[in-house]
C-alpha cells in the first residue's frame, strides 16, 4: 500500500474549513443526555469518560446497525453507547469506580448495552468488557483507584519525553492505539469539561475515526494507491498495518491543516466528524443529495456542499468511498 498526503489539498481544505470553524461552537460535553450533570466532580467525570472512550470503537457493523428507542428518541451508534453511559452514570455512579470495573462481567456488560434486552447486542461484548477490567486493575495497581491521578501526574503535559497524558495511557489495553485515537479523544473530553489543562497544546493531534478517515480520502487530502482505493470501495478488510498506515496520514493531514487554518485539532474534528456525520455521510452524502438543515446550520452547504471546489470524488466518483475496513481491533 503506498499513502501519501497531499499537502496543497491540505492548503485549499484549511481556507474553507477555517471559515466553518468559525460557525462551530465547541461542544463543552454538558448535556446530560450523555454525559455526567455539571455538578460532577472531577474525580467522577475522568472515570466516567475514561469508561466511555475506552469502549468507543465500531458499535456497529454492516448489515448489524447498533441502535435502538429510548424514551420516544432513536439513537445510533455513539450516540447510542454514551446516552446508556450517561443513563448507567445517573444509576449507579459506583459502577466507573476502580473497584467495580476490576471485576466486572460480560453479562454486566451486556445487560447494560442491551438495556435488560431491549436494544440489539453491540459487537465485541467481551473485548470491551476486557477492557474495562484491565483499566480497574491497572487504575488500582498504578494510582490507587484514583482516575484523578492520571490528570495530576500528567502535570498539563500530553507528551513530554517518557511521560505525559497520551503516553501515561498506553498502560492501559484500550489506550494502546498507535494513532492514539481514543487517547486524544479523552484529552480532548476532559480539556473541555474543565478536568484537563493542557500546557503543549502543539501536541494535539485529532481522535482519528471513520468519518475523518472517510472525509480525507473522498476529498483527496490523504491519497492512496488504485489497488487500495479499490479494496476501500469494495469494502475489503485491510489489514493492521494498512489500517495505521491511512489513520496516521489522516491525523498527519489534519493536523495540516489545523496549522495552516489557526484552527486547535480538537475543534477542527468537531467540524469535520460533524461534516462527516450531517453533510458527506457514508450513504448520502449533500453533493449527491439535498442540503439537510442540519449541514446548512454548520456552513457545510448553501445549495451544493461546501467543499466541492476542492473535493476529489466531486470530480471522479472513484474517490467516492466509505471509509476503510478494519474490523479486528479495538480502535
Amino acid at each position: 500500500m503506498r499513502v501519501e498526503v497531499d499537502e496543497e489539498a491540505a492548503k485549499r481544505f484549511a481556507l474553507i474549513v477555517s471559515s466553518m470553524a468559525r460557525a462551530v461552537k465547541p461542544n463543552p460535553f454538558l448535556e446530560p443526555e450523555f454525559y455526567p450533570p455539571k455538578d460532577a466532580s472531577k474525580r467522577e467525570v475522568t472515570a466516567y469518560f475514561l469508561v466511555m472512550t475506552a469502549m468507543d470503537h465500531r458499535a456497529s457493523r454492516p448489515g448489524k446497525p447498533y441502535e435502538g428507542v429510548i424514551e420516544g428518541r432513536t439513537y445510533r451508534g455513539a450516540e447510542l453507547l454514551y446516552r446508556l453511559g450517561s443513563m448507567k452514570f445517573g444509576e449507579d455512579r459506583g459502577f466507573f469506580e476502580a473497584e467495580r470495573l476490576a471485576k466486572v462481567r460480560m453479562n454486566d456488560i451486556e445487560e447494560w448495552l442491551t438495556w435488560n434486552g431491549r436494544l440489539r447486542k453491540p459487537p465485541d461484548v467481551e473485548v470491551r468488557t476486557e477492557l474495562l477490567r484491565d483499566i480497574g486493575e491497572k487504575l488500582l495497581r498504578l494510582y490507587d483507584g484514583d482516575p484523578f491521578r492520571l490528570v495530576l501526574e500528567a502535570r498539563g503535559k500530553l507528551k513530554e519525553g517518557a511521560r505525559g497524558f497520551i503516553v501515561d495511557l498506553k498502560a492501559f489495553k484500550a489506550f494502546r492505539d498507535p494513532v492514539e485515537k481514543k487517547a486524544f479523544l479523552l484529552a480532548k473530553f476532559l480539556e473541555r469539561r474543565g478536568v484537563l489543562q493542557i500546557l503543549d497544546q502543539h501536541n494535539k493531534e485529532v481522535p482519528v475515526d471513520n468519518h475523518l478517515v472517510r472525509i480525507a480520502l473522498r476529498v483527496g487530502l490523504v491519497r492512496v494507491d488504485d489497488e487500495s482505493l479499490e479494496k476501500i470501495a469494495g469494502g475489503v478488510e485491510l489489514s493492521e498495518e494498512e489500517d495505521v498506515m491511512i489513520r496516521y496520514a489522516v491525523r498527519t493531514a489534519y493536523k495540516e491543516v489545523a496549522v495552516r487554518g489557526s484552527i486547535d485539532p480538537f475543534l477542527l474534528d468537531d467540524v469535520i466528524w460533524n461534516f462527516g456525520r450531517n453533510c458527506c455521510s457514508r450513504e448520502r452524502p449533500t453533493c449527491r443529495g439535498s442540503c439537510s438543515p442540519e449541514c446548512a446550520a454548520m456552513a457545510g452547504c448553501n445549495g451544493g456542499c461546501s467543499l466541492s471546489p476542492i473535493c476529489a470524488a466531486f470530480r471522479e466518483p472513484k474517490f467516492m468511498v466509505p471509509e476503510h475496513r478494519f474490523y479486528s481491533y479495538w480502535y
